[in-house]
């Protein structure tokens, strides 16, 4: 009897592991606002701010790559500014950044999303 409580216990976990996980959902920079806009539509608070939270830890993510760049930039003497090693690093970070400003957008969605449906937006802040 034991066994089979706890082989129950077990599979609701799973599932509602997935559940909250998104099924493998994850922030998209590529995905359209109209797209996004619509997915936030149907969604209910707690799968808003799982999106919501998903897109501002790649946003941090990404502040910390560019940083790592910003660093190896520091280290190339000023009269190698203009080699192709610091060419390489201004244009990952020019990448980045047009990366990150996308997933600011669509977090954007999803924050005014959560707030417009009363849902709680602390610790969403970046």
């Amino acid at each position: 009897m034991k066994t089979i409580k706890g082989i129950t216990i077990c599979t609701l976990f799973a599932l509602c592991s997935l559940l909250l996980a998104g099924c493998g959902s994850k922030a998209d920079e590529n995905k359209s606002i109209g797209e996004v806009k619509a997915e936030a539509e149907k969604m209910d608070t707690a799968q808003i701010r799982a999106m919501a939270m998903k897109y501002k830890e790649s946003i941090i993510a990404k502040t910390g790559e560019i940083d790592k760049l910003l660093n190896r930039l520091k280290g190339i003497p000023v009269a190698d500014m203009r080699g192709d090693d610091a060419k390489e690093i201004k244009a990952e970070i020019e990448r980045i950044n047009k990366s990150q400003s996308a997933l600011g957008e669509r977090f954007v969605v999803y924050y005014n999303k959560l707030k417009e449906k009363g849902g709680d937006t602390s610790g969403l802040e970046i």
